[in-house]
């Protein structure tokens, strides 16, 4: 099951892949272990060495965290009762990894006529919930976080994480709020050097401690499973949390403008239901083949709902847990961002469109030079689809007291 489990490779890997990924996991090793100097004086606790293969397997009863400790949140009995009563886990529960597909769908006449690149989804929608390889339940635990920064990402991509905890994903206070930041992955997909990759994460989150892992390949169709999943994790983990914000790892987000959006509606009393973002209207399915984005009639032949751009939106915890619920009677999509527009319309509620969410670019002309400017950046809340160097930059220009901006400017 290509999209699913993780197959044993056959033979070896031919040299010149070898020798690539020998070069690559040397590299990521010095670059951190620099970091790791740099970490002096924070707070990590966690020295357990790399894992071998017998660290994750999914016959163990009891999940632990990565420094060490059991998974066991500190509750409210408010919450508690709430969880006895939703039958919500108080810790994370699955622990097998045990999900066959289902063979009925075959015989149906519209799964023979579908494109057989989504049978593979198909055939494993109805798996939802996976085993973690990594988690962090510390992270909201003691109600010391108020905002939690949640980041898409993937294993091979250590640099957006680097320039990520450098700029927006920093944790510090912002106007008497903490920031916590979290990144989510899957696992390697088949014929990458699984073993090794495993170990440089489980590596850069003894540095950090801000990954949670689980055990689905990381494709593009699995998208949707880091939503669903990290929807239970917080349920479970995250009582006192109040906000989130959820994006990817090319985006610019200017935190005190995000936080200073937290406060405008916590005055107005409008957090309750805050889903906000680059709220796309009147979609629907793209059929060209060629795009990244396509969907065949068969899955799904009518417009979609309203839902925002995934590369960055705000929600409140109240609203995560409500689309907790909903999700769990929703079939998976192979579109995340669609997903929860799916989740939002069962709740009879519509994404909050707000003009400072650009997940398309400042303009969709990246020949703009609107696109590089800084003033622009410093008034806005969310720009996507930007390089680890542009994001540096960005952020140290847009932070620079010697940056002028005459007036709020407006695009």
């Amino acid at each position: 099951m290509d999209n699913f489990f993780r197959r044993r490779r056959v033979g070896l890997l031919k040299p010149l892949l070898s020798l690539f990924l020998v070069f690559a996991s040397f590299l990521m090793i010095h670059k951190l272990k620099v970091a790791e100097k740099d970490a002096v004086g924070l707070k990590h606790v966690n020295d357990t060495p790399w894992c071998s293969p017998e660290c994750f397997s999914y016959k163990k009863r009891i999940v632990k965290n990565s420094l060490g400790s059991l998974d066991l949140p500190v509750l409210s009995n408010t919450v508690d009762a709430q969880r006895v009563f939703n039958k919500t886990p108080a810790s994370w529960d699955v622990q097998v990894l045990n999900c066959s597909e289902d063979a009925s769908v075959r015989t149906q006449d519209w799964f023979k006529r579908l494109d057989p690149r989504f049978h593979q989804f198909v055939l494993h929608r109805h798996c939802r919930y996976f085993p973690m390889l990594i988690n962090h339940p510390e992270k909201c635990a003691r109600g010391e976080a108020h905002i939690l920064m949640v980041v898409k990402s993937i294993i091979e991509q250590h640099d957006r994480r680097e320039a990520v905890r450098k700029t927006w994903g920093k944790e510090h206070t912002v106007d008497g709020k903490k920031i916590k930041t979290l990144f989510l992955l899957g696992s390697p997909t088949t014929g990458k050097d699984t073993k090794n990759l495993q170990k440089l994460i489980k590596y850069e989150d003894r540095i950090y401690g801000d990954i949670l892992q689980w055990d689905f390949m990381d494709t593009f169709f699995n998208l949707t499973l880091k939503e669903v999943n990290f929807l239970k994790w917080f349920d479970i983990y995250c009582s006192d949390v109040q906000f989130i914000f959820k994006g990817d790892d090319d985006v610019f987000v200017n935190t005190q403008n995000l936080v200073q959006l937290i406060d405008f509606k916590v005055e107005d009393r409008k957090e309750a239901n805050l889903f906000v973002g680059d709220t796309i209207f009147n979609a629907t399915p793209i059929r060209n083949r060629q795009s990244k984005y396509y969907i065949p009639r068969e899955l799904y032949d009518k417009p979609y709902p309203p839902y925002v751009g995934g590369g960055g939106f705000l929600m409140s915890s109240k609203m995560a847990r409500r689309l907790f619920v909903v999700s769990e009677d929703l079939e998976l999509y192979p579109i995340d961002d669609v997903f929860l527009g799916m989740c939002l319309q069962k709740l009879d509620l519509v994404p909050e469109m707000h003009p400072d969410f650009r997940t398309f670019g400042i303009t969709r002309r990246k020949v703009s030079s609107m696109n590089s400017e800084p003033c622009f950046y410093k008034n806005l809340i969310v720009v996507h689809k930007m390089s680890v160097q542009e994001l540096l930059r960005m952020w140290n220009v847009v932070h620079s007291e010697g940056l002028v901006c005459a007036r709020k400017v407006s695009i």
